[in-house]
């Protein structure tokens, strides 16, 4: 990145991209990250995380899979699950590295994972899929999910299944056809947008690992702008942060203040509708105000 050097930085900090070595243990998501670490250990069919557009979901999903090590785990990663059942099947297949013939029914398939999720169990090994973006699925991919974690010993599910997606994906759990699957649901955690005070701790943090070890970057000012502006979703922290450096680089500037703010959020289209809808909200409370006030002075007067 151009402005790297400009303030002593080894690497950029903010992209949006979703990199475990920026992981941030914000109460929200260290709570989601340590939830699924244990019910994954306790051998839960299914577990869920949701969580608003930005929040960081896929991150969390990321940082799970780089956490469960090859010696005790094999895992599959599925981003886009918005497939037919047995499209879900042969990718989680090719994930987990189980080996089948060119043509083959659901059947035959399920018969291949059963055999390969023995003999990883015999390993003393867990099998965990994780789903990003799932409320994306198909009710019928969802029930082929389900069958799926049907395999099972006498002790404890052959496969274990995480469900990434936007609070979309609730509605879509509660279809009658699906109940069943979720009453499997054994645990669920949902992300939160970070308090101000998190949103500071999250800028230096992402400043620190990408090398900075200076005065403070962010005025204070610049910090009370940039949460009012992104409200504390993590994704739009990045791009805020990200524009604003460019501006202070452009200006020649070695620190963030709340101009650079101000222009970065002129710049994010996401930022702008919802600060107009803020205005026109203020706006229809203010006619509001006036016209009780108006009503309460004719029933005195």
């Amino acid at each position: 990145m151009i402005y790297t050097r400009h303030f002593g930085l080894e690497s950029p900090p903010f992209t949006i991209t979703p990199d475990t070595g920026f992981f941030f243990s914000g109460p929200s998501h260290q709570e989601a990250l340590n939830t699924l670490l244990i019910a994954i250990d306790s051998g839960e069919g299914f577990l869920k995380i949701t969580g608003e557009v930005g929040t960081g979901k896929t991150l969390i999903c990321r940082k799970l899979l780089s956490t469960l090590d090859d010696e005790n785990y094999v895992t599959a990663y599925i981003p886009n699950p918005y497939i037919g059942p047995m499209t879900l099947l042969l990718g989680i297949a090719d994930e987990l590295g189980i080996e089948y013939p060119g043509k083959l029914n659901q059947h035959e398939l399920l018969k291949l994972f059963t055999m390969f999720l023995i003999k990883v169990a015999s390993q003393g090994r867990r099998a965990v899929v994780c789903l990003d973006e799932a409320q994306a699925l198909p009710i019928e991919t969802l029930e082929a999910l389900r069958l799926l974690t049907n395999l099972e010993t006498e002790k404890r599910k052959l496969l274990q299944v995480v469900l990434f997606g936007q609070p979309e994906l609730n509605a879509r759990l509660s279809d009658p056809s699906i109940r069943q699957l979720k009453q499997r649901i054994g645990f669920s955690c949902s992300l939160s947008p970070l308090a101000p005070a998190h949103m500071s701790a999250y800028v230096f943090h992402r400043l620190s690992v990408a090398g900075y070890s200076g005065p403070a970057l962010f005025t204070v000012t610049a910090l009370r702008q940039l949460y009012r502006a992104s409200r504390g979703v993590p994704r739009l922290i990045n791009i805020l942060s990200h524009k604003a450096l460019l501006a202070a680089f452009g200006e020649g500037c070695h620190q963030v203040d709340g101009h650079h703010i101000a222009l970065a959020k002129r710049d994010t289209e996401s930022v702008q509708v919802r600060s107009d809808w803020a205005r026109i909200v203020r706006a229809i409370l203010a006619v509001a105000a006036v016209s009780v006030s108006a009503l309460a002075w004719s029933v005195w007067s």
